[in-house]
């Protein structure tokens, strides 16, 4: 089996295409294009860092504010994509909160996350990139968001953030 180092344009709807910046990423192939005629040849592009992402977050304000209690929310099914080989990660996102004045809304947390899916991102950057925009609109008490990624090549990496706004 040859591998082998190839640009390629997947035809819609694989094609990852934003108006915004967009960057190339190599993709590995076990095969030939050559060799097979329906493997597409081109180049695949990779959604840039949006800074926008935090603008789908919703929040509500919390019913006891008075109250320290904690709230976890977990995602088994993030995905994401790899900036250097453009394979696709698997992973899940537990965000735990205390919230101060407001709670986030959890159909927005879930089209938030959903954002990344075709993001070309590292595990750290994703990780720290959820809590930043978490902090930013829910303004929480404490939070930690805590990635936890599927094996890839016999490893598997947990990333956790924590933050604390009593400092």
């Amino acid at each position: 089996m040859k591998i082998l180092s190839v640009p390629v344009n997947l035809p819609s709807p694989w094609r990852l295409v934003n108006d915004s910046a967009m960057r190339s990423v190599p993709l590995v192939a076990c095969c030939d294009p050559c060799e097979n005629s329906s493997f597409p040849i081109g180049e695949i592009t990779i959604l840039s860092q949006q800074e926008s992402f935090h603008e789908t977050l919703e929040v509500f304000d919390n019913p006891s504010p008075a109250r320290e209690y904690t709230i976890e929310h977990h995602c088994p099914e993030f995905t994401s994509v790899c900036p250097k080989t453009g394979q696709p990660d698997y992973g899940t996102i537990i965000v735990s909160y205390i919230p101060d004045q407001l709670c986030v809304e959890l159909k927005s947390l879930k089209m938030y996350l959903q954002l990344f899916r075709n993001e070309g991102i590292f595990y750290e950057a994703v990780t720290n990139k959820i809590m930043d925009d978490f902090i930013a609109v829910v303004k929480p008490r404490m939070a930690t968001v805590e990635s936890q990624w599927t094996p890839r090549g016999g490893l598997n990496s947990n990333i956790i953030v924590n933050y604390s706004n009593e400092s």
